[in-house]
């Protein structure tokens, strides 16, 4: 009922306040030259699979976000899938990843 009723007057539905806002980074994990963290974000009572890719430059770091529909029970889990995507993005894409030079951008 509570759900319910939060749903109804605009409530967080399963956010709570420090879930709210940009997703926390975890620890970065170095991978082929790159660091990737795993940055989960709270879907009602789940966690959506996202992360960040790093790439170290001349003028500071390169990065890009990457968001998928995959969600699971806990954010531990999210955050080792994540991880796992990141990699994957890597083994596909490597440098053309950051090709455009942008410092940010998508995945």
């Amino acid at each position: 009922m509570t759900s319910f009723l939060s749903r109804l007057f605009g409530g967080l539905a399963g956010k709570t306040p420090e879930d709210s806002g940009p997703p926390k980074r975890g620890e970065a994990v170095e991978y082929e030259g790159y660091k990737i963290c795993a940055a989960p974000d709270k879907a009602d009572n789940q966690w959506r699979l996202a992360g960040v890719i790093l790439k170290p430059g001349d003028e500071g770091e390169l990065e890009r976000t990457f968001i998928r529909a995959d969600l699971f029970t806990s954010r531990e889990e999210a955050e080792t899938y994540a991880i796992r995507k990141g990699k994957q993005i890597i083994d596909e894409q490597g440098d053309r990843l950051f090709a455009d030079g942008s410092p940010s951008g998508h995945a």
